[in-house]
């Protein structure tokens, strides 16, 4: 079975800028706010939420599909993740468009201010569910995208009948409640970081218990902090996993994402999957670019249970795997 990853392909430029946003903002002049930053270096990354996506679970030996459009100036990322283990079948390249960008500065408390160009991600909702054999795929997840497309796929899901993972993420602002309610309550997971989740409770309305009864799992990541799984039977604590270095944040949350999922589909225990994010995640912050991290999947679970001393879920994941532990 498949595991389908809608969301953006994108180029990232990413920049850092040497001092702190907040010693070069007037907060009793914000609403004339109109500041430069000089910054001292800048990187041109493979990116976006669904390329990075599909690129963690290929790590994790997962063979995700990935349905995304790109521009004329894509065929180098395609075969980079064609050759990395994705599927990229469900690509669709527009010879009339650049493909998506993302430009975003960080400082040196790691927090970020960006801008993003859609270009072809805005012509995402030419995908559809219906030509990437449906009945093939295990779950979805439904990650940050053309806003119209991300309304159209989630509506595709509940008529397949295709268990999906609602991320609408940066795209909260550009959805009309109704259509994030709709998302929400035919996902069997939704996913956000906890700002995001806040707004998603601002344009609803609704409070923390009344999105818990539209879906069976609401996962809240929440960065040093870790994370908050919200199930029927409680909620579960995930520490976020301790770097080995601090390089860049840019795609933490796409890596978590794609740990949880390879835990779910594994079949491990709600605890163990965001423990799986956790780590995931922390390659990518030890690592300046979403998409220059490896590990195999010997190491991966070597580290998880050095991190977590769990050693159920470390055989369990080494089972599902059929690897034999190190050492």
């Amino acid at each position: 079975m498949t595991i389908a990853v809608t969301g953006s392909m994108a180029y990232d430029y990413i920049m850092s800028f040497p001092g702190r946003f907040v010693d070069h903002i007037l907060p009793d002049q914000i609403e004339i706010l109109s500041v430069s930053f000089l910054v001292d270096s800048m990187r041109r990354e493979r990116g976006g939420c669904g390329g990075n996506i599909a690129y963690n679970l290929a790590l994790l030996g997962q063979h995700p599909l990935l349905m995304a459009t790109v521009g004329q100036d894509a065929p180098e990322y395609v075969a980079w993740l064609r050759d990395n283990g994705v599927d990229t079948s469900g690509v669709l390249q527009l010879a009339d468009e650049f493909t998506a960008s993302f430009f975003v500065s960080t400082d040196r408390d790691n927090n970020q201010i960006a801008s993003f160009y859609t270009g072809a991600m805005a012509k995402a909702g030419r995908l559809s569910f219906n030509d990437n054999r449906p009945e093939t795929i295990e779950i979805a997840i439904i990650s940050p995208n053309d806003p119209g497309a991300m309304v159209k796929y989630a509506r595709e899901c509940q008529e397949l009948d295709i268990p999906y993972i609602y991320d609408p993420s940066q795209q909260i602002p550009r959805l009309t409640p109704s259509e994030l309610v709709e998302g929400i309550r035919g996902a069997n997971i939704l996913i956000v970081n906890d700002y995001e989740f806040g707004m998603i409770k601002k344009q609803t309305g609704l409070s923390t218990s009344q999105i818990q009864e539209l879906t069976e799992v609401v996962v809240v990541t929440q960065g040093e902090r870790g994370s908050a799984v919200h199930t029927s039977e409680g909620v579960l604590e995930i520490p976020s996993v301790p770097p080995r270095r601090v390089a860049d944040p840019t795609g933490v949350g796409d890596a978590y994402r794609a740990g949880f999922i390879t835990g779910m589909c594994r079949g491990l225990p709600w605890l163990a999957a965001g423990r799986m994010g956790s780590l995931a995640a922390t390659y990518v912050l030890e690592e300046h670019g979403t998409q220059r991290h490896r590990y195999t999947l010997d190491s991966f679970c070597q580290r998880y249970y050095e991190t977590f001393d769990d050693e159920t879920a470390f055989e369990l994941l080494h089972s599902a795997v059929s690897l034999v532990p190190e050492g």
